[in-house]
């Protein structure tokens, strides 16, 4: 059972490298399209407070009609007391405390909208910035890229021409090699020749000179028969 949690073990250790190999290779790719995710989710942000902003302002406009009419049933509830008629003013007051309740009451939901309002800017705000600088590392790094990507190719096509020439000054070598030892063979057949030229040079001479008899011939060999006879 343990070699085969180790084997296990040891394949998801392979799979996380190579999992790891991929984002690796795919890092910009994924960094352009988490970036655009970003991107995605402050324009969201941005609607949510548009809509936001919406209900804010649809809430303060009912509000505003109703902290005018307690105003005037404030007004009313006064008028009433100083002509000394209390069981009006009471009622004026009845209707005056609704009102300052259901004014109390939205004003609370406007205050709670522009809370929100606030920290949503913010927060939109900081992810602009922080998208932005980020932006701007991408472009670094892929500036950064693009020039060791020349580089390397640089370096890779002067490693090529480097043995390139070192191939082309070894067939050279080879080829000025087999000059020599084709010229050295030529020499000593020359060399050869010449002696072998000069031996039958005097060969001749010292036939000439009497001093060798001329080779075997048919009629020489027979008038040494007849002279034996």
């Amino acid at each position: 059972m343990s070699i085969l949690k180790k084997l296990f073990t040891a394949l998801r250790g392979g799979a996380t490298e190579v999992g790891e190999a991929i984002v690796d290779s795919q890092a910009l790719r994924i960094l352009d399209q988490e970036i655009r995710d970003a991107h995605a989710e402050l324009d969201r942000s941005r609607g949510d407070l548009t809509k936001i902003m919406a209900q804010r302002k649809l809430t303060a406009d009912k509000l505003e009609p109703k902290q005018a009419k307690a105003a005037e049933y404030q007004g009313y509830a006064k008028a009433a007391l100083a002509k000394g008629d209390e069981a009006l003013a009471l009622e004026v007051a009845g209707k005056l405390a609704e009102l300052e309740g259901e004014i109390a009451q939205e004003a609370a939901i406007v205050g709670e909208y522009e809370r929100s309002i606030e920290t949503l800017k913010r927060s939109i705000k900081q992810a602009e910035t922080t998208i932005a600088r980020l932006k701007q590392q991408v472009d670094t790094v892929k500036a950064t890229e693009s020039v060791q990507r020349a580089q390397s190719a640089i370096a890779a096509r002067h490693s090529g021409h480097n043995a390139s020439l070192r191939t082309a000054l070894d067939s050279l070598e080879r080829i000025k090699s087999k000059q020599k030892e084709a010229a050295a063979q030529m020499d000593a057949a020359a060399e050869l020749a010449s002696e072998a030229g000069a031996d039958t040079d005097l060969e001749a001479k010292l036939r000439q000179a009497g001093l060798k008899p001329e080779a075997s011939s048919a009629q020489a060999v027979l008038e040494r028969l007849k002279s034996q006879a």
